[in-house]
């Protein structure tokens, strides 16, 4: 019970000491991270920066289907090999991450996959309804 204490107080002050140093804020995160691959990263990390990017890359899919107008079920099913495919190459081709470290492949590729679907559906049904009727 004294140890928590002792880590959560360390902790604590290591926080107090980076605002310190940083004229009072907490050290930003580091974009130039996102695409070093000697960088480490615990599975907290990795897996916020996957659900972001496909948020983004569902935001782009359905602003883009819903203004050119696309329609049909094939559409859903490209949105997510193109989802995918982004997240795969990510984190194997550019981070180089040994993906066992983090879960194996589908715990990956599963990280923000239902979020991101969601906005791609209500972007592009947002979208493909107020431009086309």
């Amino acid at each position: 019970m004294k140890e928590g204490k002792t880590v959560k107080f360390n902790l604590h002050s290591h926080q107090q000491q980076q605002q310190h140093a940083n004229g009072g804020h907490l050290s930003p995160f580091k974009f130039a991270k996102l695409l070093d691959p000697d960088a480490s990263w615990d599975k907290d990390q990795l897996g916020d920066v996957l659900h972001w990017i496909r948020q983004v890359v569902a935001l782009v899919c359905g602003l883009l289907w819903g203004s050119i107008p696309l329609v049909g079920g094939i559409w859903i099913v490209i949105f997510l090999l193109i989802s995918s495919a982004i997240i795969y190459g990510y984190y194997a081709m550019v981070l180089k991450i040994d993906e066992e470290d983090f879960g194996g492949h589908g715990a990956l590729l599963q990280e923000g996959l239902f979020a991101s679907t969601t906005l791609f559906l209500l972007v592009w049904i947002l979208v493909y309804s107020l431009a086309h009727f």
